[in-house]
């Protein structure tokens, strides 16, 4: 009978919002097709972390291959994975010294092409991180460049002649002295966005964009179903190089990122690559306005297909967190601006951030197998295609790095070696990177409670999180409470409902401080979340209603009643299919 009025009460709420719903407009065909890409839940894998097989510390694609059967046990159908080319490694990879061959820690082509079959032949497919905004200073490009100004490479690359004078300034993400650095074989300057062993390709030459277009080719010949185009809303740049106003690197998207050729480039991507082979991508960033996204993903440009964008990720980057308020904000206004035309990612977490549950959750050993609960019911109940980060469907946490002799980032470091150079208060500064470093979200896979978290036989390179004991696949995978397997549940309730895939989203009480209340609605299909993101009890008031619902998800044994208020413990996820 509790039961009873516990499903009584849940469709009050539904119907406490129906004036909003019922007017919404249906959601229109471009967002209703059947797209694989769409549907999909795509996992995310930083191959070098995920598992040894040969004892040298760095995972390798036989470790992939020894886990594809954990991977379909997910429910997920897309996995992408972090680069694995050649590359001296001074940015984990996002510095290719060559597009067609494998960094020999990782392994053979040969295992590479074991991998994706292995995938495909448990309805996985493959999406391959595409690092071409930059190479690496030792692709024989560049080596060829950088010798001379008659070498038929010069011109991938952006370079500014000294007999002009010193270039204009331009800020580098990653090298405190900025974007340019001489070169003196060619008395002129190289740009560089990220490190000065990152020079940028050149987009304007049509000969570079054909060598990028043949790179794409050789791999989806190979299999790979979509590409993930890392850093590429810089690729197009103002090659008059105008003076930029003091400060501007504050805003470093609007100057340096969205140039109008950026369109050109990928309407021919589109037309040499994407349309041909049948396959998705998605590029790193939106831009800096709604107009930029839809420019980039609306299905009639002709260009990418997903916008994954940063607001949402940019709003827990130190200790003091965030505010439900403003989260529910950023992500309803974007589901808002994208429900008639476009697609969004919807993720939480990547290796270029530190670990979910630390920014939104609560990583406590109270609390973290909840609040990780709660986050994933969240990330697979939105509309748009979810991005899970390997170790989240787990609840792994930050490590601790309080000093920064335990950092190999190079971000991390160049951000140190700034701060110093600012007089920033370095105690301050050591906290902020502590909690936001992106090296949290790239410690090794913690698959058992044996020496290492059974992610190697030797030293990891990166030392494993000390709550591996607890925290571990073989730990969750037979507790049916578990984070792992109420992810596994989540995926499967997504994948065998559309209406979490395509169904309108409408937000109930807005103005709650604790709970995020939507809706999911697609044809006669109504599904109701209720999520509280604090760490006490939180009552939501109902009114009433009928008896015809079904609870999918709950993360608790139970759900609590009194009188007219239905009560949410610590950050308790409910789903609730309405009929």
């Amino acid at each position: 009978m509790k039961q009873l009025v516990i499903l009584i009460l849940t469709l009050a709420l539904m119907n406490s919002c129906k004036d909003k719903t019922e007017n919404q407009p249906k959601i229109p065909v471009e967002n209703h097709q059947s797209t694989w890409w769409k549907e999909g839940v795509l996992y995310q894998i930083y191959p070098q972390s995920f598992k040894d097989t040969n004892g040298d510390g760095f995972g390798d694609f036989k470790g992939v291959i020894e886990k594809l059967d954990y991977l379909k046990s997910l429910g997920i159908s897309m996995v992408w994975m972090n680069p694995f080319f050649e590359s001296p490694l001074v940015d984990n990879g996002y510095d290719v010294s060559d597009y067609r061959a494998i960094h020999p820690r990782y392994g053979t082509m040969d295992d590479f092409q074991e991998m994706i079959n292995g995938m495909k032949a448990r309805g996985i497919r493959f999406v391959l991180d595409v690092v071409v905004n930059h190479s690496s200073n030792e692709h024989e490009w560049f080596k060829s460049a950088r010798s001379s100004r008659d070498s038929e490479y010069y011109n991938y690359y952006h370079w500014w002649p000294a007999e002009k004078g010193k270039p204009p300034y331009r800020h580098s993400l990653f090298d405190p002295e900025g974007g340019w650095d001489y070169n003196e074989a060619t008395n002129s300057y190289y740009l560089h966005t990220f490190a000065e062993a990152q020079p940028d390709l050149n987009w304007e030459n049509p000969k570079l964009r054909q060598e990028v277009y043949d790179i794409m080719k050789f791999w989806a010949d190979k299999g790979v179903d979509g590409f993930r185009m890392d850093a590429f809303q810089f690729a197009s740049k103002d090659t008059t190089y105008p003076e930029f106003p003091e400060g501007h690197e504050k805003d470093f998207i609007k100057w340096y990122g969205m140039r109008p050729q950026l369109h050109d480039y990928l309407k021919e991507m589109y037309k040499e690559v994407i349309e041909p082979y049948n396959v998705f991508a998605v590029a790193e960033g939106a831009g800096s306005t709604f107009q930029d996204a839809h420019d980039l993903v609306d299905e009639d440009r002709k260009e990418l297909q997903t916008a994954y964008h940063f607001e949402y990720v940019d709003m827990s980057k130190t200790p003091a967190g965030y505010k439900l308020s403003e989260f529910k904000e950023v992500f309803t206004r974007w589901d808002k601006e994208f429900s008639e035309k476009g697609w969004l990612a919807i993720f939480l977490s990547n290796h270029d951030n530190a670990r979910m549950v630390n920014r939104y959750g609560n990583p406590s050993p109270e609390f973290r197998r909840v609040s990780t609960q709660m986050l994933n019911t969240f990330l697979l109940s939105m509309r748009g295609t979810p991005y899970t980060y390997y170790g989240d469907e787990l609840g792994m946490t930050n490590i601790d790095m309080p000093t920064i002799e335990e950092y190999v980032d190079i971000d991390a470091i160049g951000k140190y070696k700034s701060a110093l150079a600012a007089n920033a208060d370095m105690d301050e500064f050591m906290e902020v990177l502590n909690y936001s470093s992106r090296e949290n979200g790239r410690t090794p896979m913690q698959w058992d409670d044996s020496e290492n978290a059974g992610f190697t036989t030797g030293t990891p390179w990166k030392r494993v999180n000390e709550n591996y004991k607890n925290v571990n696949v073989a730990a969750q995978d037979k507790d049916p409470n578990s984070v792992l397997n109420h992810f596994r549940n989540m995926v499967k309730l997504r994948n065998n409902n559309k209406v979490l895939v395509y169904g309108d989203y409408q937000i109930i009480q807005e103005e709650h401080p604790d709970i995020y209340a939507y809706t999911r609605i697609l044809d006669d299909k109504k599904m109701l979340v209720l999520l509280n993101f604090s760490d006490h009890d939180s009552n939501i008031k109902l009114s009433e209603g009928n008896s015809n619902n079904e609870i999918l998800i709950n993360n608790y044994e139970s759900l609590n009643i009194n009188e007219d208020l239905f009560t949410l413990k610590p950050y308790q996820a409910v789903v609730v299919s309405i009929n």
